[in-house]
Parts: structure tokens; sequence; C-alpha cells
């Protein structure tokens, strides 16, 4: 190619555009910030309805206090005990679900390419787990751990809402780590870096916002299942006792309490569910914060 050439393409690319591409582009722009408004408008909508309705109820004394009998006077009243027992059977469904998930992304990304056919079984497997209804897993984990037991306890809880994130986890963190180039492999091996070292070291640093996303979005998404826990944990009106006794939960408190005729537990349930999105807000943007922190250090 000639410099002529080359010199004409450059003064083509450092050119405006002609008036009704510029026009063009502009309304396309405008139409795509138009669109993702109207996208976030249902969203909002939610927010300011929870938070409209439940926040002016929202004080200290709601989150200490237990659920008092419905027509009772002068009793604290609150559900201190629903957000414990959300927080136990996600925490330990997290426990069980996160470290599996994310080791069966790894094989999945990293280590399915030697064996295709288990590997895809997996996928296949994972993908069917993750479109299964919510209230069908918690009649299995009903079938296999409350009718053997003889009793609804939070452990089932924690073992449907796990069987819930696993699928989540897993395929996310596959994606993550599909999206670190080959070439960060590479380079690692040419180091001396061993399969092990490069993947652990390397690939699943570099992939951690991403697999951190994902984990994020299994939490949020077990946080709020309700059909699950009927089956499973049920509900109580106490402190939860331990993993092998009923559970309570936000979100089977602001189901019973919607549902309520009496207009006392109608306000508990709008403030229960502002507290919920609370929780989930915070621990998104606390890992994002630290996932921040950590490619700063980088």
């Amino acid at each position: 190619m000639s410099d002529q050439t080359q010199g004409s393409e450059l003064i083509e690319l450092t050119q405006p555009l002609p008036g009704i591409r510029a026009n063009f582009s502009k309304a396309m722009t405008v139409l795509a910030f138009a669109l993702t408004g109207l996208a976030l408008v249902p969203l909002g909508a939610v927010l300011f309805e929870i938070f409209f309705k439940g926040l002016p109820y929202l004080t200290l004394e709601v989150l200490t206090s237990l659920p008092a009998a419905v027509g009772e006077q002068d009793v604290r009243n609150g559900f201190a005990n629903a957000i414990l027992g959300t927080l136990l059977m996600v925490g330990v469904a997290s426990l069980g679900a996160i470290p599996f998930g994310v080791m069966a992304g790894i094989y999945l990304s990293e280590f399915g390419k030697e064996q295709p056919k288990t590997a895809g079984y997996i996928r296949f497997a994972t993908r069917i787990l993750s479109s299964v209804p919510s209230i069908v897993v918690g009649v299995f984990a009903y079938g296999v751990i409350v009718a053997r037991i003889g009793g609804f306890s939070a452990l089932a809880g924690a073992f449907a809402l796990g069987t819930i994130m696993l699928p989540i986890v897993t395929l996310t963190s596959e994606e993550a780590l599909k999206l670190i180039p080959t070439s960060v492999r590479q380079a690692s091996a040419a180091l001396g870096g061993n399969r092990f070292q490069t993947t652990f070291r390397i690939v699943v640093s570099a992939a951690l916002p991403g697999i951190t996303t994902g984990v994020l979005l299994a939490v949020a998404r077990v946080s709020g299942e309700t059909a699950p826990l009927l089956f499973t944990a049920l509900s109580s009106q106490d402190w939860p006792q331990g993993l092998l006794t009923p559970a309570p939960s936000l979100a089977v408190l602001i189901y019973q309490y919607s549902t309520s005729a009496f207009p006392e537990q109608n306000r508990l349930a709008w403030t229960a569910a502002s507290v919920l999105l609370i929780l989930v807000i915070i621990v998104n943007v606390a890992s994002r914060l630290v996932t921040r922190d950590r490619l700063s250090a980088r």
C-alpha cells in the first residue's frame, strides 16, 4: 500500500462523520439510554414501593425483638429471629455450595477438556439442575432429610438452598474462567509454572471478580427463596435452636405476614422485605470493595 493511499485513509478517519451518520449515531445513543432507563423502571418501582412502606417502621426494636402474639399491646414486636435464621441457613448453604461449585467450575474449564464426555455430562446435569423450580428442590430436600430425620430443621433448609446455589456457582465460575485469555496460561507455563500452579495461582486469581459475582448472584437468589424453606425449615417464633430444629427466615415471615389479616403483621412484612433487600445490597457492595482492593493491589 502506497504512502498516498495511507494518507488518504488517515484523512478519512480524522474527518467528522457525515451529517446523516452523525445524527443516526446520536439517535441510537439516545435510544439505548432510553431503553436502559425503561428497563430500570420496574426495578426502581419495586425498590421504591418496598422501602417507602417498610423503612418508616424500621427501628432498633424491630431488629432485636421476637415476634409478638397478635393483639398484644405494649409488647416488643420484631423479627430478629428470622434475620438470624436466614443468616444461619444461607451461611451453612454457602459453606457447602460455594467450594464445590467453584471446584466444579474449575474442573469444567481447566481440566474437562481432557475428558470431554465426563465434562459434558456434568455440564448437562448442572444446567438441568439450574432450571429445576425451587419448589421441586424443596420437595427433594423434604424427602432426603426431613422425612428421614422425622422433622423440619435448619439443616434441611440449608441443604435445599445449597442445592439451588450449586449450579449457579458452577456455571458462573466456569464462564469467568473461560474469559481469561489462553496467553495468560501460556505465560505461566513459560515461566515454569505447572498445571496446578497456573490454574489456582494465576487463572483463578485473575477470574476472582467474575467468580465473586457468581457467588453473589447465588446468595442473592437463595436469600429470598420461600417455597424450599416451607418444605424443610418451616418456621418458628423463637430463636434458632440449632441445625436440627425448625428455623425462622425472613422469606417465610414475609410470606406469612403479607397474607395476614392483621395490619401490624402486614407492616412487619414490608419492613422485613426492606431488611432483606438491605442485607443483599450490603453483601454486594462489600464484596465489590474487597474485589476492587485486591485488583488494585496487583
